[in-house]
């Protein structure tokens, strides 16, 4: 069932790419599941989580049609760190929803991870005898790390700690956001599980925050409001991600013979016009 539905969202979004349908441009799928651990599942759907398997990735890589870019894994998983070398070379590998330690984790940037899906949620903390997965991230120059900046998922200290840590270069701010996203408050749906939405936050029955509601224009707004300068959390919203899944020779920045996608914000970052291939739509 699971992975009949995860095919299905593979084959509708490329379809969506190749009929090339107005609106946003697709630029990939992040795989965020099944390849997960259990006791670190989050929001994540127990009964859909599966064991790192490589002819699955590569069924779900075949009805995308090449659009699947990240996919997350909880290196500790049995059989996590063959997949990941075997893979590494196909699809950016992101560390994820994970109880693995500093050495675990390490292995898994040695086989050829090179992202950390949002840094400190769902993963052991950062503490000075088990520095976990944040720790072998910092350690790993080549890898990049993602923050959540919704003001709900990671404290303002730990935002200005991260790019103080890894650097303008290596932090990628993501919204993380579910369908819910500039919904009103309500119900709805995440992977079979019901979410609760009121106001930023987004939530299952039990409490436990499902995602975000938070478009990534605004996390980059609220990482500048934490201090973040702005060329830093600019570059960590647009250039950072763009680098990750191989597409910046394309968008990402202001250079000559990328594609003219660009959004125009005033002094105090309200937008003022939007450019979608070099026509302005807003």
């Amino acid at each position: 069932m699971m992975e009949e539905q995860l095919i299905k969202v593979c084959r509708t979004a490329a379809a969506h790419k190749r009929e090339g349908r107005p609106g946003a441009d697709l630029a990939g799928i992040n795989l965020e599941g099944p390849f997960l651990s259990y006791a670190k599942k989050g929001a994540q759907n127990g009964e859909w989580l599966h064991a790192p398997d490589v002819a699955m990735l590569r069924r779900l890589e075949e009805a995308s049609e090449g659009l699947v870019k990240l996919v997350s894994v909880a290196p500790e998983e049995p059989g996590a760190l063959d997949f990941i070398r075997e893979v590494a070379e196909e699809v950016n590998v992101s560390v994820a929803h994970t109880t693995a330690g500093y050495d675990t984790a390490m292995a898994a940037f040695r086989a050829g991870a090179r992202e950390v899906t949002h840094l400190f949620n769902a993963m052991p903390g950062f503490t000075h005898r088990a520095p976990g997965v944040v720790g072998a991230a910092l350690d790993s120059p080549w890898s990049r790390v993602e923050l959540i900046s919704d003001g709900i998922h990671i404290h303002p200290s730990v935002v200005r700690a991260t790019f103080k840590m890894f650097g303008p270069d290596r932090v990628v701010l993501i919204s993380d956001t579910m369908r819910a996203a500039g919904m009103s408050d309500g119900e709805y749906d995440l992977g079979g599980q019901n979410v609760i939405v009121k106001g930023p936050l987004a939530t299952l029955a039990d409490g436990t925050i499902a995602g975000s509601v938070t478009d990534l224009m605004a996390c980059m707004k609220t990482a500048v409001s934490f201090g973040i300068p702005l060329a830093d959390a600019v570059r960590a919203a647009a250039v950072n991600p763009a680098k990750a899944i191989g597409i910046f020779d394309r968008v990402g920045s202001l250079e000559a013979g990328k594609r003219a996608n660009v959004a125009v914000l005033g002094p105090d970052l309200e937008l003022k016009a939007v450019f979608f291939h070099g026509k302005q739509v807003v």
